[in-house]
């Protein structure tokens, strides 16, 4: 069983930066890939980033390349999110997901924090 703790989430003025933290615990030998998914009222849970524990692969939605920076420090099996020139359509409930292969589907990660709202004000 793995446990996943988020933090950072918060109200930022557009333009604005917030860094959000994911702690694993547990069978953390079971969080090869790391990453954050987001959920707006309406629309689906759509992938954001994700990084590969070992390589240093990354992934990135085409809506967040450029301005988001996925990170992770394996010594303390955290994965960071640091979003930069945030924009009111990145306000979404933002979800930490850990599993075992590198895809984008959200249904085929094992592990799930509980979320952290991000609001992006104009």
């Amino acid at each position: 069983q793995v446990r996943l703790v988020e933090s950072g989430g918060g109200l930022v003025q557009a333009g604005g930066s917030l860094r959000l933290s994911c702690a694993a615990s547990g069978r953390t030998f079971s969080t090869n890939v790391m990453g954050w998914f987001r959920q707006a009222p309406g629309k689906e849970r759509e992938f954001v980033a994700i990084r590969v524990r070992s390589g240093g692969t990354t992934l990135y939605a085409d809506s967040v390349k450029g301005r988001f920076t996925i990170s992770r420090d394996n010594a303390k099996n955290t994965v960071y999110l640091q979003m930069n020139s945030l924009k009111p359509e990145d306000t979404a409930v933002y979800y930490c997901a850990a599993g075992a292969f590198i895809v984008v589907d959200n249904t085929l990660y094992d592990y799930w924090g509980q979320g952290t709202q991000v609001t992006v004000s104009s």
